[in-house]
């Protein structure tokens, strides 16, 4: 029997996306809220209750209230948005840290899909946290690029305008306060005593992103050459098929340089390690669209059904 889905938040980036990913699927109905009623509450949720699964990809605001329309027992919320990735009750969308993220996802009526920076940051930092390698009061830093698609609608807007301003032909760093509303969950997730110093920008192109780690290797508890962590971390991630930990120097087939929106369009993640014995750099590339936002998303629902965690998803 088909799963009904219900997308509150169909317009947006993330629901479009998502959208897109279910072409081709038998196993879901998508029930479509009429244009007209679609900011009606009533309406939102006389379609959330008939769904068996609902993706909220709405400001956090707006998300806290869909959730607390939920009358059916059965109904299962997947909320793209920030408003609860940190809260008891739900579960975090990021199956391969453990095998008990992956089991709480799988048996949740509540999940919360990580953001993009989050998930660049967190599947490199947690398995070291985890495991005793990095202090959690190392001092991490965090330095990301990422495509404009990654703002909304309001920043794509800004960069595809006819004669658009000329300044958005250079990078844009943002996040100055150091109040990043994904620096909570950075935090919660890794177990961290501090969140991180975070330094992320976005520049002309669409999608696609690089999160950096800084790492001085005498500051860990467990001092690793750059080998060494890039072979703890693919050990740690080889059973995942949305991971691809890559081989030491890979980079050197791109020119000793990575471009961050060469997995654009993509739905797993690449992790690399390069550096010295005093100075590595753990870096993330991926797409913020996809891991990053709609592409997690449908993982976890492919998790809430039962079948291939990548189907409908591009690897």
């Amino acid at each position: 029997m088909k799963k009904k889905v219900f997308i509150d938040g169909s317009e947006g980036t993330t629901g479009l996306r998502i959208n897109e990913r279910f072409e081709g699927r038998d196993d879901i109905e998508l029930i479509k809220i009429d244009p007209e009623l679609r900011k009606d509450p009533a309406e939102i949720k006389k379609m959330i209750n008939q769904s068996d699964i609902t993706f909220l990809c709405l400001p956090d605001a707006a998300a806290i209230e869909a959730a607390e329309m939920v009358e059916n027992d059965n109904t299962v919320i997947i909320d793209t948005s920030t408003a609860h990735r940190t809260l008891e009750g739900w579960a975090y969308g990021c199956p391969e840290l453990s095998k008990e993220h992956r089991e709480k996802i799988k048996n949740s009526k509540r999940i919360a899909v990580p953001g993009c920076y989050a998930t660049g940051f967190i599947m490199a930092a947690y398995p070291l946290v985890n495991e005793g390698i990095m202090p959690k009061d190392y001092p991490v830093s965090i330095f990301a690029i990422s495509g404009y698609s990654g703002g909304g609608k309001k920043l794509i807007g800004a960069y595809e305008e006819a004669g658009r301003d000329k300044k958005f032909d250079s990078a844009r760093v943002y996040g100055l306060t150091q109040s990043h509303k994904h620096l909570k969950e950075m935090k919660a997730i890794t177990g961290l005593d501090a969140e991180p110093l975070f330094a992320p920008l976005t520049t002309n192109y669409y999608s696609g992103m690089i999160v950096e780690i800084p790492v001085y290797t005498k500051l860990l508890n467990k001092k690793k050459t750059p080998e060494e962590l890039r072979d703890f971390l693919a050990d740690y991630y080889k059973d995942e098929k949305f991971v691809r930990v890559m081989p030491l120097k890979e980079e050197e087939k791109e020119g000793n340089v990575l471009f961050s929106d060469a997995k654009s369009g993509w739905d797993g993640i690449e992790i690399y390690v390069t550096g010295n014995d005093e100075r590595a750099l753990i870096m993330t590339r991926f797409d913020n669209l996809g891991k990053g936002a709609s592409g997690a998303a449908v993982q976890c629902l492919n998790i809430v059904l039962g079948c291939s965690e990548d189907k409908g998803l591009n690897l």
